[in-house]
Formats: structure tokens, sequence, C-alpha cells
């Protein structure tokens, strides 16, 4: 007899629920959101199990993990695709949508995710965290300049250090305003000492793997994008195509197809947020600043001439996921053309 299982994980709970190869509920039952007491229970209920599936989420990840490491047939299944079955049930319960899940895992119709290796998520996280502080200074520097701006003080453009000095030069002669101001200095300055101990240490680990090294010699690519790359593929072997890592990180443009309607809209804007961003970044570096000339920079100038920069940056973002995928495939560095090769406009 062959079982399926389906797992709705929350915090402290998990709930179970077991069916068979026709799809009918053999057994269901609660508990512990742990791995140890997942595996006693499907070990003691479902001994011919097929397939024990679950959906994406923060918690499913070591979840995961961990059954995976007991032998189980643990399978992981975009949430987005559970929900469009799972909401076709009248009522909303962890006990049914275990239900739901495990009939997903009978009939086959659902689409496994990739999860990610624990050193990526670890990487990952260490790149969420310095993202988040270089935010919350940039709103305290913003929030600094606000409060400065409605008495007419400006601080104008300030690099590293002078905006500090700046900000409190300005605000000195008043007390009430240096009050204000001042606490928000000081937490700044913390800030911006714990995001240099994190550039050092993504220094470190870019530094310490070759293949980060190997796509810091494209051009636009540092260390952080670098890192965020390879953290959030994690394994280059699950693409087929290339070109298939422009659409997982969200820069391909949305088609809707029905009928006699046929219309291409913006891009997705799916998948990692971070790292689209810092792709895009990536890009208007390789445009605006990037001196030496490739066919990639050429192909993005001429495409910014015709259709806009912004577009442009986009494109080129696009194209560098490929590239740096392909890298990864090859275990090659980036090729630089020749200046007639790269088409250098004169």
């Amino acid at each position: 007899m062959e079982h399926y299982v389906g797992l709705d994980v929350s915090l402290k709970l998990t709930s179970i629920c077991v069916v068979d190869r026709a799809g009918k509920v053999e057994r269901e039952g609660v508990v512990a959101s742990a791995p140890e007491a997942i595996a006693t229970f499907i070990k003691l209920h479902a001994p011919h199990v097929v397939r024990i599936g679950l959906e994406t989420g923060a918690t499913p990840t070591w979840l995961w993990t961990e059954l995976d490491k007991m032998g189980l047939p643990i399978v992981c299944i975009d949430a987005r695709h559970a929900k469009a079955v799972l909401k076709m049930q009248i009522n909303k319960s962890d006990r049914n949508d275990a239900a739901g899940i495990a009939r997903i895992m009978q009939c086959g119709w659902y689409k496994e995710v990739c999860v990610k290796d624990l050193d990526s998520h670890a990487t990952k996280a260490l790149l969420v965290s310095r993202a988040l502080l270089v935010k919350v200074k940039r709103d305290i520097e913003n929030q600094i300049r606000g409060l400065l701006k409605n008495l007419g003080l400006v601080i104008g453009r300030a690099k590293m250090n002078m905006f500090a000095v700046r900000a409190a030069q300005l605000a000195e002669d008043r007390s009430e305003l240096f009050a204000a101001v001042d606490p928000l200095l000081k937490a700044r300055e913390a800030i911006e000492q714990q995001i240099v101990d994190l550039d050092r240490k993504v220094l470190r680990l870019a530094r310490n793997n070759a293949q980060v090294r190997r796509f810091m010699t494209a051009p636009g690519i540092g260390p952080v994008t670098a890192l965020c790359f390879l953290a959030t593929i994690d394994d280059p072997a699950r693409f087929k195509r290339s070109r298939s890592v422009g659409a997982y990180a969200g820069l391909t443009t949305r088609r809707y197809a029905s009928g006699e309607i046929d219309w291409t809209g913006r891009i997705s804007k799916c998948g990692d947020k971070m790292l689209r961003g810092y792709l895009y970044e990536a890009a208007n570096v390789l445009l605006t600043r990037v001196a030496k000339w490739s066919a990639l920079k050429a192909w993005g100038i001429r495409l910014a001439k015709r259709s806009g920069l912004r577009k442009a940056k986009v494109a080129v973002a696009r194209k560098l996921a490929v590239i740096l995928h392909r890298m990864w495939i090859d275990g090659t560095e980036f090729k630089w053309s020749s200046k007639d090769a790269a088409g250098q406009p004169v």
C-alpha cells in the first residue's frame, strides 16, 4: 500500500494527514513542529510513504533539511501553486490544508521547489542584516535633513564623515534642535560602525570563495552582489538554460494572452528582491561608471539610445544574471571583448 503525506506547518504545531493511493484519508494528527516528532508520526502511520509534501516558508526550510537527512521522501512545493488548490475547499483550517497537500502529493500535480543549503541561508542572512542597517542609516540621514530643513538649515551634499560634521555645525547654535539631532547622529555613527564590521565579513567571505572572485571579474559586480547571486541561486545545475535565471530574478516581462488579447507588460518582479536590486545597481555602474568597454556595455548603450536608460539598465541586469550563471557553469571568468568587437561608439 502506498501512502502520501501532507504537512501544514506552523511555528509550534504541524498538522499531518496521510492518504492512500486513491486519496482516502488514512490517518490525521497534530504534532510539535520538530523533525523528530514528524518523522516518528510518519514512520508509525505511513510506513509505505511515497511522498511527503510541505509548502514553502520560513520554518519548512529547516524541517525539509532535517527530514531529508533522515532519508524521508520530502518534497517542498510552491505555496502560490498550492494555494490555487487549497482555496477550492469551503472551510479553511490547518487540518484541511494538510489533507489538501497530501492529495496534491497523491495526484502529483505540483511544482517542486529547490531548497537551498543552510550555508547559503547563513550568507543571505548576513547580506539581509547589512542591507537593513544601510536602509536604517539612510532613513536617519533623511530624518536629520528634514529636521534641519524645517528651520532653513540645509546640509547639502556631504560625503562620508562630513555629514555628521555638517549636521552638528548647523544645529549647535540651537539647543532645542541639537537635543533632537544629536541622538540621531550618535545612532547613525553606531550603525555605520556595524556596517563597516559587516563589510569586513562580506569581504572575507568573498576573498575565500573562488567562485565569488570569478563573479567579480564581470564589470559592475562587487563582493556584495557576487555573494548575493551565489547564495540566491545556490545550485546552478537546477537551471537547464542560463537565460532562465533572468526570469527567476524577476527581470523578464509579463505576458497576457487570451483570445484576441495579447500584450506584454512590465517586468514580473518575481523572485528575490535583493538580488534584483543588486543586479540593477551593477547594470547602472556598468553603463555609467565603468570606463572599459565590452560587448555588454556597447549593447546596453545602444539600447539606452533607442529605448531609454532605465529600460537599458533592466535589460543589462538581466544579461548580467545570464552571464554570471554561464560563468558559474563553465568555471570561467568574464571575457572582455576587444575595442572593435565591443562596437564602441566613436
